[in-house]
């Protein structure tokens, strides 16, 4: 598991740059975890990037915020977010949820 702490540590590990520079971005995740309310780059903008570029556009992405607001579920689904839950979240419920996608994606 890749944590990053920011929106632009995602892209720069997702794209190889920055302290990520010559990482092999082929060997991308499984699974996007993404927040949107992250500090210097917010999740709406790091899906849009996901989503605007061949080799990610479609990697998984899972919302996974405490935004309540409708305007952020709808522009998260219009940018491809894969489904978007709201925190907090019953772990065992959330790890249930993630395992269930992952086989019905073929995702180990």
């Amino acid at each position: 598991m890749i944590v990053a702490e920011d929106g632009q540590e995602a892209l720069d590990y997702l794209f190889g740059n920055g302290q990520y520079a010559g990482r092999d971005v082929s060997n991308l995740p499984a699974l996007v975890l993404l927040d949107l309310k992250l500090p210097r780059v917010d999740g709406l903008e790091v899906l849009r990037q996901i989503r605007s570029d061949a080799r990610t556009s479609r990697l998984p992405v899972v919302i996974l915020t405490t935004s309540k607001e409708e305007q952020d579920v709808a522009r998260s689904y219009d940018l491809g977010a894969n489904s978007y839950i709201r925190k907090p979240v019953d772990f065992i419920q959330f790890a249930q949820a993630v395992e269930l996608w992952a086989v019905l994606a073929g995702v180990e």
